[in-house]
């Protein structure tokens, strides 16, 4: 073999495992490499909230926040179950011990970031779970301090909003209006952003402020970060059973790139991939059409795995993210009414099926279990006059009457209209609405239990009394819109063991090769723990494999 570089860890993809990787390589002696298939560093990470989960992490034992390691086993063990060895006790045990000590590891790297204070577990209510909020984000990071690299990183989440807003501080602002508390936020955001227009400072937050802190920190003090992008990983290169390098093609040319301690799969899933989701859902069908996830998630990475023989689980799961798509800015809020009073969501029956404001994995799960694809949010006018954004706070809310005419949302008198309007039955629809609201006004859901959790209530209207995520369709007229279970990524991928070393059909390690990430099956199983569980899976096992290549 002729080879155009050597290096000792070369890792393909720059998300938080790949990065965190680089870091943790470089911090125990050995020389790193990130391949980027894509023109910007961040990965799936870099578009995402930036939260990172951690059951008794660091920041919180630092303000006294009462959590322990024996909570998030439990924790584990309650909600996830037993489910082999893709989330083994030994994998656990990993999970939450080098978790902290990767805390700890960036914060010396100079990576700042603060506690979500409030962000419940998904899970609360289950053994171990906490409420007080176990995860952690960046803080806002100033773009300029990246030099040269400034316009090399997935643009935040934020971008969106047009507010320097971080994500914790998110579900407070799209409730200004709704609470003393809430308004003092959105009035700190908005100062933020208006004094970073004024000093044209671009400040980064969510999850590009935690990929720009960790290329900020592999940046130093001026070297170029041992990070190629526009460089797409082709396939492994294999010697004497052991995996020895990998070939890469960067702008235009292929190379074969030599990695002395291993090769680190931090490529993200498939969520792109027509061919693998059909393949591989399962009784989640789909062919990726609701993806919302990176556009790099195209699995031929995961593919190169596959074809060395590496063993595969949870192909069919993915990270489910229940969506309304209506471009029309003032919709937008629409996509949060699961999670708000005066919405439910209903199927081809007209019936109702889950906890509206479960987890979104949860929710977009049971979308599928109950063959509910697409399925309908009812609301009422009381939601519109609430939650519907526009223009000028003080004026009346209210829907585009183009998305009434366009049929993007349907609208009606009655209930048993707007039941015939979405062609499901008039008097299950109405039977389901008088149910809910029967109870709904008293703040209950004796049905699906809805609003009795922390996390329901949490990311629910402050303002709104008796609870904040249940409150009745009482107001006509009533409106209906599809809802579609998209994804921020799959979740399945190559099994690995508690140093990330990837495992084959017969549980025996592929010398020299680990993964992260989505492109692994998380350890985390078909449940999404709380938030910042995926980004948590993919740095916590990037930093393991860094640490055990380099033999530390």
């Amino acid at each position: 073999m002729n080879w155009d570089k050597s290096v000792d860890l070369l890792i393909a993809g720059s998300g938080g495992g790949g990065m965190v990787a680089a870091l943790a390589a470089i911090d125990s002696g050995i020389e790193p490499l990130v391949v980027e298939k894509q023109a910007l560093v961040g990965g799936s990470t870099g578009m995402s909230g930036g939260m990172v989960w951690l059951p008794n992490n660091p920041l919180m034992r630092a303000e006294g926040v009462s959590d322990s390691h024996e909570d998030g086993l439990a924790y584990f063990d309650d909600v996830v179950g037993d489910i082999g060895v893709v989330s083994s006790p030994a994998r656990r045990e990993t999970f939450l011990t080098a978790g902290s000590e990767m805390i700890d590891f960036l914060v010396r790297q100079g990576v700042r970031l603060v506690r979500c204070p409030g962000w419940s577990d998904y899970y609360p209510n289950h053994k171990g779970g906490n409420a007080a909020g176990r995860s952690v984000e960046g803080i806002p990071f100033d773009a300029a301090e990246l030099g040269d690299w400034r316009d090399r990183v997935q643009p935040s989440m934020a971008k969106n909003y047009g507010f320097v807003v971080m994500t914790n501080e998110l579900r407070a602002v799209q409730y200004f209006n709704r609470s003393p508390r809430a308004f003092a936020v959105a009035m700190r955001v908005f100062l933020r952003t208006r004094a970073a227009k004024l000093r044209r400072r671009e400040l980064m937050t969510n999850g590009a402020s935690l990929i720009g802190q960790m290329l900020k920190a592999l940046i130093g003090d001026g070297a170029e970060p041992p990070v190629w992008t526009n460089a797409a990983m082709e396939d492994l290169i294999v010697e004497d059973g052991r995996v020895v390098g990998v070939r890469v093609r960067r702008d235009g040319s292929t190379m074969n790139i030599r990695a002395r301690k291993g090769v680190l799969l931090a490529a993200g899933g498939f969520s792109r991939d027509a061919d693998m989701r059909r393949k591989y859902s399962g009784d989640q069908p789909n062919e990726g059409q609701w993806s919302i996830a990176n556009a790099g998630d195209t699995g031929e990475v995961l593919r190169t795995a596959m074809a060395l023989g590496a063993q595969t689980d949870l192909l069919d799961e993915a990270w489910w993210l229940p969506m309304v798509f209506i471009a029309d800015p003032g919709a937008a809020s629409l996509g949060s009414g699961r999670q708000r009073p005066g919405a439910i969501y209903v199927d081809a029956t007209g019936k109702r099926f889950c906890n509206e404001s479960n987890s979104y994995v949860e929710v977009g799960k049971a979308m599928y279990a109950n063959k509910a694809v697409p399925c309908w949010q009812i609301f009422d006018e009381g939601y519109v006059g609430r939650y519907v954004s526009g223009a000028n706070p003080l004026k009346k809310r209210t829907l585009s009457e183009e998305l009434i005419t366009q049929g993007a949302v349907k609208r009606a008198a009655t209930v048993a209209d707007l039941a015939r309007q979405i062609e499901v039955p008039a008097d299950a629809l109405e039977h389901t609405v008088t149910r809910f609201n029967e109870f709904a006004a008293e703040g209950l859901d004796p049905d699906f239990g809805r609003g009795q959790s922390a996390y329901n209530r949490c990311l629910g209207d402050p303002g709104y009394k008796p609870n904040p995520a249940v409150g009745p369709l009482d107001s006509a007229p009533f409106y209906a819109t599809r809802v579609f279970p998209a994804d921020v990524g799959t979740c399945g991928g190559v099994i690995t063991n508690e140093h990330a070393q990837v495992l084959d059909e017969q549980d025996r390690v592929i010398d020299g090769l680990y993964a992260t990430g989505n492109i692994t099956a998380t350890v985390m199983g078909r449940n999404y723990l709380g938030a910042g569980g995926s980004i948590a899976n993919t740095m916590i096992f990037g930093y393991v494999a860094a640490r055990h290549a380099a033999g530390s």
